[in-house]
């Protein structure tokens, strides 16, 4: 059953008026309603290129977070080869919120890192919403250590509402483990790239999108806090989600301008959801282009490409 976002509803009722006459016609195999389910056909294709033409930043948020986008599970299974999990931060526990291990990409020996929401009410509750706790966190140090020392590049998906900000995650230690994962990030000698693939939410995404190549889904966002989290704290009052969200400027096309990302990538129209194949083969095109940008360059050249890139954050505006 497809799942229609708030502004789609629209959209859900052609398409719900398209698939009864299919299933009456399939009921009475006399009936021929074919002329008029294709032109209600048409006018929801029309509709979805209306509806998709120029989305407000709080539509995409609500595209980012569609339940159907394909997760990183779905990435890892399409476009790695020989994929071996590995588990646990070897200090608490393991975290199922955080999918990790060595892989193939393109017959190339990696080390794939990503946030996993999970697709269905039991995943998600194992994989608690793709929140990471801090033996996540750990658990990537471990893992990007471990790609250092064997000279493999690590590729990241990143998809999060932010880091799990539960009274055992501060206990164990939550800020201290996102800035070890970003300090490692930053220092590692192999290259690093990142995908955001949904959403990417303050310090949790940034532990793994400290990269030296970013892209984005073209209706994935990016920002320091979530919409509704801003406008709690600037407006008391979370229902202006839509203010905040044309504030943040967490779009992939206004982090684009400013610099935050390195490529847009293009989604199939409605959204990553309505064509999941499309939408991994495309991720893959890039992660394949940014590795090559690196190829060649010694450890030394890859950590200052790194700093270099994070230490220029903020020095080019949106009129740029």
């Amino acid at each position: 059953m497809t799942h229609y976002l708030d502004f789609e509803k629209p959209l859900a009722e052609i398409e719900g008026k398209a698939e009864e006459l299919r299933a009456m016609a399939r009921v009475n195999e006399e009936m021929d309603i074919e002329s008029e389910a294709a032109a209600l056909d048409r006018k929801a294709s029309d509709l979805l290129k209306d509806l998709y033409k120029k989305l407000t930043p709080w539509r995409k948020c609500q595209v980012a977070r569609h339940p159907d986008r394909p997760h990183c599970r779905d990435y890892i299974d399409a476009l790695f080869q020989e994929f071996t999990p590995l588990a646990g931060d070897r200090k608490f526990s393991e975290d199922d919120a955080v999918m990790g291990g060595l892989a193939r990409f393109n017959d190339r020996p990696v080390v794939v890192l990503g946030h996993e929401k999970g697709n269905d009410t039991g995943s998600r509750i194992k994989r608690n919403f793709g929140m990471a706790r801090p033996e996540g966190y750990r658990k990537a140090v471990r893992l990007m250590e471990m790609a250092n020392r064997f000279g493999l590049p690590v590729i990241t998906l990143v998809d999060t509402p932010g880091a799990y900000p539960g009274k055992g995650a501060e206990e164990r230690g939550q800020s201290e483990a996102i800035a070890r994962a970003t300090e490692t990030c930053l220092q590692i000698g192999v290259p690093l790239v990142s995908v955001i693939i949904g959403e990417g939410g303050s310090g949790g995404a940034v532990a793994f999108a400290t990269a030296n190549r970013v892209a984005m889904l073209e209706h994935s966002v990016y920002s320091v806090i979530s919409p509704e989290g801003c406008a709690s704290i600037l407006w008391k009052d979370s229902e202006k989600m839509r203010e905040a969200a044309e504030a943040l400027r967490l779009t992939a096309q206004d982090l684009l301008k400013l610099g935050v990302t390195d490529h847009v990538i293009p989604e199939p129209l409605g959204g990553a959801h309505r064509d999941s194949a499309a939408t991994i083969a495309a991720v893959s095109e890039c992660i394949t282009a940014m590795l090559g940008d690196l190829d060649g360059l010694k450890p030394k050249a890859l950590i200052k490409d790194r700093r270099d890139k994070f230490l220029a954050l903020g020095s080019k505006g949106l009129a740029a």
